[in-house]
């Protein structure tokens, strides 16, 4: 059966004691990780970011408690996050692989797309990252699980690759790694030193 995204969804993942990982406090740790290594190679302070299957919106509260005046959008497949949260936290409608055709006016200095790729068929994953490539001023923290992993959660379609599918699959759309699920855009190409990079060739 295919999943839905859809209040009790989130109530049991995201709330529930029994089911829910991470907390709160390490939600805002790696908020604080993911806007320092993109400042860094940036050289500025954000301005602005896209969170790609975004759910609740739960990188938006301590996006804005860094940076306050940060531009925050949010992107979801799920009807009932649009309907509930759209408005009120910038949420709107989108799978990952309408990424290849959705533009906006502005590129992002970060765009976040976290636990959603290995959920996801490759051809999904391909169009999408074109988008983002597109689209990225800065870097792309692109949170994701592999065969190597020992994954807790959500184990409903979860698919297995091994961790170089994903270093082909950024590779060929043209991010470069930069360690912690951080990817660098072809733009900041030239900021990284041989030795920050995650993976080094043969």
């Amino acid at each position: 059966m295919p999943k839905t995204y859809d209040r009790a969804y989130f109530d049991k993942w995201y709330r529930d004691p029994a089911h829910a990982v991470g907390s709160a406090a390490e939600l805002r740790r790696k908020v604080a990780m993911v806007v320092a290594q993109a400042e860094y190679y940036l050289g500025r302070p954000l301005r602005n970011v896209l969170d790609v299957g975004c759910g609740e919106g739960t990188w938006r509260a301590p996006l804005r408690a860094l940076r306050p005046g940060i531009d925050y959008r949010g992107l979801d497949a799920s009807d009932y996050v649009v309907a509930r949260y759209g408005r009120s936290r910038n949420i709107g409608l989108a799978r990952f692989g309408q990424l290849e055709h959705l533009r906006f006016d502005t590129r992002f200095d970060l765009i976040v797309c976290t636990d959603v790729l290995h959920y996801l068929k490759p051809a999904e994953i391909r169009a999408g990252l074109a988008g983002i490539v597109e689209m990225l001023e800065g870097i792309a923290f692109l949170e994701l699980f592999t065969s190597r992993d020992d994954v807790d959660g959500d184990h409903h379609g979860f698919v297995s690759r091994a961790p170089g599918w994903y270093l082909r699959a950024f590779g060929n759309a043209g991010l470069l790694p930069c360690g912690s699920h951080c990817y660098l855009g072809p733009r900041l190409e030239r900021r990284i030193a041989a030795l920050e990079r995650a993976q080094m060739p043969a």
